[in-house]
């Protein structure tokens, strides 16, 4: 198997690519890249939050298409595609009335699910509502930057429970990594002091 590193780069708006014998590329996304998925073509969806798109590129970086989307999906943060094509995105920033996430349908059209609304810290909402993951099951994780929690929805993104509680990390928690295999959860916990991220460290919880 192929092993492939991808990783975003806002700054020079590109995606760079290291191969497994150390080989470096990159590519243009011309639009400011937010965050990264492979999808089950080996695809790379890339998340552009400013213009509300996803493109999708080969793994060698070919633009094959790209998925406007619904325009009440402000400042989406992370796309996922389920099985069927569909996608599962998080949107809402700290200024915006609606924080959720959503699933949307192939073509970027239509909204199937939603899961959240107005931001707030009870369990059906989010304030910050940041990365995404998913497992063989298509349950959804979603981490939460200001209410410092990860949460599990069904497929059809109904709450099942907080994976994540703030009383677990010491900071905010910006991204995370599911082990599908050895059904592990790596999340970052990043500490704010003087306007700035200072201190990270990456915690380890069992799903």
């Amino acid at each position: 198997m192929n092993i492939i590193i991808v990783c975003s780069d806002h700054i020079v708006r590109c995606i760079h690519r290291v191969d497994e014998q150390g080989a470096a590329t990159r590519w243009a996304v011309n639009d400011e890249p937010q965050s990264l998925f492979v999808n089950a073509a080996h695809n790379v969806l890339v998340t552009c939050r400013l213009v509300r798109k996803i493109k999708e590129f080969s793994s060698h970086g070919d633009l094959l298409r790209q998925v406007s989307l619904p325009r009440d999906v402000i400042n989406p943060w992370h796309s996922i595609q389920l099985t069927n094509g569909q996608f599962v995105v998080s949107h809402g920033d700290v200024e915006d009335a609606v924080h959720r996430v959503c699933t949307i349908s192939a073509d970027g059209r239509e909204i199937v699910h939603t899961h959240g609304g107005q931001p707030g810290p009870d369990s059906g909402r989010y304030n910050v509502p940041r990365h995404l993951a998913v497992d063989d099951n298509e349950s959804v994780f979603v981490v939460d930057i200001i209410n410092r929690r990860v949460t599990l929805l069904s497929p059809t993104l109904n709450y099942v429970r907080h994976i994540v509680r703030s009383s677990q990390l010491k900071g905010n928690p910006r991204r995370f990594c599911l082990d599908i295999q050895r059904r592990c959860l790596y999340v970052t916990d990043n500490e704010w002091h003087d306007r700035r991220y200072r201190v990270g460290r990456v915690v380890v919880f069992s799903v």
